[in-house]
């Protein structure tokens, strides 16, 4: 393996404000990663997919606008989901990034429909980590997996959400086992998705998803575009885990409604193949890429 080239990294403005971008590599196959959050700096799904310029891609990640390197205004109007669409966007062309592989992963699979449906054009291939088109849909797959903590424990969690201590040791126990079970099953998180979680803004993340993994309260918790998704015709690739919060019921939702589209479950893992199921992982990405390419 080749070594790995050191990030180029530039700044864009958007909005008034820095934002941080990381390039690896170079020529015009470029895969554009979109990260998941909203809150969370990039290094988690940027850190991993960088071997890929052995492959002859760039990679391309960037601190979306609130987190990571990048400016962190507090200003709750910035955190909508059209306002980061135009970021995308913005990024894209300051880049002079022309047609592009795109792939969101968790939140940034919402994005990415959203960009994809707004700036079709800009797309060579679609691939959707994690993610879902339809967040009411969503909140019953993962009312489904609190449920299997238990009548009790489910309980417990409605009590404390209800009264609004959800910081209670009990309650983030519970918050815990869900994490460990339906976002990442290593015993040992990694060190780039630690980095991340550690260094989460959760302004944008209340703001437009709620306070944690499994309760949905910000202003796309109505959020569903699964009756616009036809319209997206450029190949895609759908990944899910068996155990993933976003898991196998979404996925397959997606699929049915996009045209040009591939659905690959990895049975091993939960929110994160990329680290759970590395090899089997970048082997369907690789293969994707391959025939999607420009």
């Amino acid at each position: 393996m080749n070594p790995i080239p050191a990030a180029e990294i530039k700044e864009v403005e958007v909005d008034g404000y820095r934002v941080v971008t990381y390039s690896y590599g170079s020529g015009d196959n470029i895969l554009l990663l979109l990260n998941g959050g909203p809150g969370l700096p990039c290094n988690y799904l940027r850190d991993p997919h960088i071997p890929l310029v052995d492959e002859g891609y760039r990679i391309v990640a960037f601190d979306q606008l609130g987190c990571g390197r990048s400016d962190r205004p507090d200003d709750k109007a910035l955190w909508n989901i059209s306002r980061y669409v135009e970021e995308v966007e913005i990024v894209r062309k300051t880049l002079g990034l022309n047609k592009i592989h795109l792939l969101g992963q968790s939140w940034g699979g919402w994005l990415s429909i959203e960009y994809a449906l707004t700036y079709p054009d800009s797309i060579c291939s679609l691939i959707l980590a994690n993610t879902c088109g339809d967040l009411p849909h969503l909140t019953v797959e993962l009312n489904r997996m609190r449920a299997a903590l238990g009548s009790e424990t489910v309980a417990m969690m409605l009590h404390h959400e209800a009264a609004g201590t959800l910081d209670h040791p009990e309650y983030q126990a519970a918050i815990t086992i869900l994490n460990y079970r339906h976002v990442c099953r290593l015993k040992k998180w990694p060190e780039s998705l630690m980095a991340s979680a550690n260094d989460w803004n959760m302004g944008p993340y209340g703001t437009m998803q709620g306070p944690n993994e499994f309760l949905y309260t910000g202003n796309l918790k109505d959020w569903n575009r699964i009756p616009d998704m036809h319209r997206l015709s450029m190949p895609t690739l759908i990944v899910t885990g068996t155990h993933d919060e976003i898991g196998p019921a979404c996925a397959i939702k997606m699929h049915n409604v996009l045209p040009n589209s591939e659905v690959v479950v990895f049975s091993n893992s939960s929110h994160v193949p990329f680290y759970e199921e590395p090899l089997d992982y970048f082997r369907v990405l690789k293969q994707f890429l391959a025939k999607s390419g420009l």
